[in-house]
């Protein structure tokens, strides 16, 4: 028999269904079945029946009684007892259990309540970050509804969390239906289930196609904590006060900027603009005849919050979605963000460059593990293809380089030693939406790090990238050295790179393995470790990019069908406003950001080298046929 607030939930979901048949409105509000913190004896809603718990770490579990009240817990076999502080909390600890796969009580005694929470299973637990192409659902990607069919993982538990926003920490959080204006419709959320068909289609994508895969490889339990939210920045989930202490020019212009915005907000005001602004509306309708309904009538009468209750002011996501999990034993995270920060043009970048480091240590502190596993996901594409005709016009997009800053950010802590940050590429997973619906490869590419690393499983699946171990000119060409033998997998021509000289004109680079010698019947030999870049538009390079596109043309993999991609990158330092060089007036700062009419002159600058570029090639190509240019092969015009 379900329990009774799930018998609710199913109730309540199925009146909705009804009222929209019948073309009523449905409530666009949350609904709660089960508060963030309940009256009398209760625990944290992270805690509940079918519930996945860390395996190998201490298990803290608390909640909250009467002040004074004396609490006993039982779980695995022992007790642990504490009394309520004044603030009604309480907190206890068991002893670490290696994993189990058979379902556990775990037994809550107050003075005169007891709660019992069943069907537990000890294993690992991963989290999810991000915005919403970490939230994505699998019923919304490609294979998604296979996936769904199939979805028959009693041992894989999730937990979706509902969006909370700060300033102060939150200390749980409600299990309801919650609204989506996006969506226009209510998601469940607050609640630990066992992965069915009937559940997996609200699930995170990624989050599920990793679940499914670690699971199948390490046959422990395996539950997954959902704590990403849609249209958010790096700020949002990292702590204030750890913000504050960045010495980053931008992201102190933004704080100052969110402070005076939350100084200036006077909520009075705002409720009586609102209800004059309401009242002409409703009067307009009473004077076109419009019959209005008294309930349409009633001014607001509701304080909003103002920007403390904008989910991207700095620290509010932590605050209100990250801080209710703190304390939780964890196996690891995983991170898919970004989108946001491209708005900020390259202060943003240098902003999320300074922020995600930090971010990644907060979060570690969260979950009392400094060396928590934590694995980054690139950011995804966006928008059409870039092609060789619209290469360097395509290279103007922000987003470019806060992929660039996730594996920058992944490399710089794995050569400080950090040996428990992991990478994945999804660029090549690509689509023009900027939610791509390929997440399932992305969930599994991220899972081979954590198989690997975390599992230690055997055979051991390769996740590492290809590196670029060094880079050196050489007549005319730029020559790559890489950690592991790379090219295009499917035996083409290998696209992605460009390089530039002195001058910062970019342009597409024909890249080849270097020649080492000849073989016995006088056949090249090449090294497939070195690539050499040309082109015959840079005479002298210095520089090459890699992947430089939203949706790039880059199809560099580490080769024997590794379904390795070499990440975005570059060799310069170069910002958005500084390339090409003289696009933009000698006075102007190409590191900050850029206006309109600067974006302008930079695209038809660069356009103007896709221009350049195809009117030399096909030069080249009536030459090489014999033509003059302008004339044909017989000398007719």
């Amino acid at each position: 028999m379900p329990p009774p607030h799930r018998t609710w939930l199913a109730c309540a979901a199925a009146a909705w269904l009804a009222a929209a048949a019948t073309g009523q409105q449905r409530p666009k509000a949350d609904v709660v079945s089960t508060p963030a913190i309940a009256a009398g004896l209760c625990v944290s809603n992270v805690f509940q029946s079918h519930m996945v718990l860390q395996r190998d770490r201490p298990i803290a579990v608390w909640g909250w009684a009467a002040p004074g009240e004396a609490v006993s817990a039982e779980f695995g076999g022992t007790t642990a007892t504490t009394v309520a502080a004044a603030d009604r909390s309480w907190r206890v600890t068991f002893a670490a259990q290696p994993a189990n796969r058979t379902p556990q009580r775990l037994r809550v005694r107050g003075t005169t309540d007891e709660l019992l929470l069943d069907d537990i299973l000890i294993g690992d637990v991963w989290v999810l970050g991000g915005q919403s192409n970490m939230e994505f659902e699998l019923e919304k990607v490609e294979n998604g509804p296979l996936e769904i069919v199939s979805a028959h993982y009693p041992q894989i538990r999730v937990l979706t969390v509902p969006y909370g926003v700060g300033p102060e920490p939150q200390r749980s959080f409600a299990r309801l239906h919650e609204w989506s204006d996006w969506f226009g419709r209510h998601f469940r959320k607050g609640d630990w289930d066992e992965c069915t068909p009937q559940i997996a289609s609200e699930l995170s994508a990624i989050g599920f196609a990793f679940a499914r895969r670690v699971h199948m490889a390490s046959q422990v339990p395996i539950g997954i904590v959902d704590t990403s939210r849609g249209g958010t920045t790096v700020e949002a989930w990292t702590p204030l006060e750890r913000l504050r202490k960045l010495d980053e020019p931008f992201l102190r212009t933004k704080l100052a900027d969110w402070d005076r915005r939350a100084a200036e907000w006077d909520a009075a005001k705002d409720l009586a603009q609102r209800v004059a602004e309401h009242r002409t509306r409703v009067q307009k309708r009473l004077s076109a005849g419009e019959d209005v309904p008294a309930a349409e009538q009633r001014d607001p009468t509701d304080l909003r919050p103002g920007p403390l209750g904008d989910p991207n002011f700095p620290g509010h996501c932590h605050q209100g979605m990250l801080a209710p999990l703190a304390g939780l034993a964890v196996k690891g995270v995983l991170w898919h963000q970004g989108y946001n920060n491209a708005f900020d043009g390259m202060p943003g970048v240098r902003l999320y460059r300074a922020v995600l480091p930090e971010l990644i240590r907060a979060w570690r502190a969260a979950f009392g593990d400094p060396e928590l596993p934590f694995g980054i996901l690139s950011l995804c594409t966006d928008g059409s293809p870039q092609t060789l005709d619209d290469y360097c016009e395509k290279m103007l997009d922000t987003g470019i380089y806060i992929r660039e800053a996730h594996y920058q950010t992944f490399l710089a802590l794995r050569q400080q030693g950090d040996q428990n940050v992991g990478y994945a590429c999804t660029y090549d997973l690509r689509r023009s939406w900027y939610h791509p619906q390929v997440k399932l490869p992305a969930g599994e590419r991220i899972a081979r790090w954590a198989i690997t690393t975390q599992y230690r499983l055997q055979p051991a699946p390769e996740w590492l990238p290809p590196q670029c171990l060094g880079m050196r000119a050489q007549d005319g060409a730029l020559v790559l050295h890489f950690d592991t033998e790379i090219g295009d997998p499917v035996g083409g021509a290998i696209r992605g790179f460009a390089i530039a000289g002195d001058d910062r004109h970019f342009h597409p680079a024909e890249a080849v393995h270097l020649e080492v010698g000849k073989d016995e019947r006088g056949r090249p030999r090449t090294d497939r470790k070195q690539l050499v870049l040309t082109s015959p538009m840079v005479r002298a390079p210095i520089h090459f990019r890699y992947g430089f596109g939203r949706n790039p043309l880059a199809n560099l993999q580490a080769l024997g069908n590794k379904d390795l991609p070499f990440p975005t990158q570059r060799s310069d330092d170069w910002a958005l406003g500084e390339v090409p060089l003289g696009a933009l007036d000698a006075a102007v700062d190409g590191r900050g950001a850029l206006t309109r009419e600067q974006t302008r002159r930079l695209q038809q600058a660069l356009r103007q080298d896709d221009v350049r570029r195809r009117v030399e090639a096909a030069r080249a190509l009536l030459q090489a046929q014999g033509a003059g240019p302008g004339g044909n092969s017989d000398g007719k015009q």
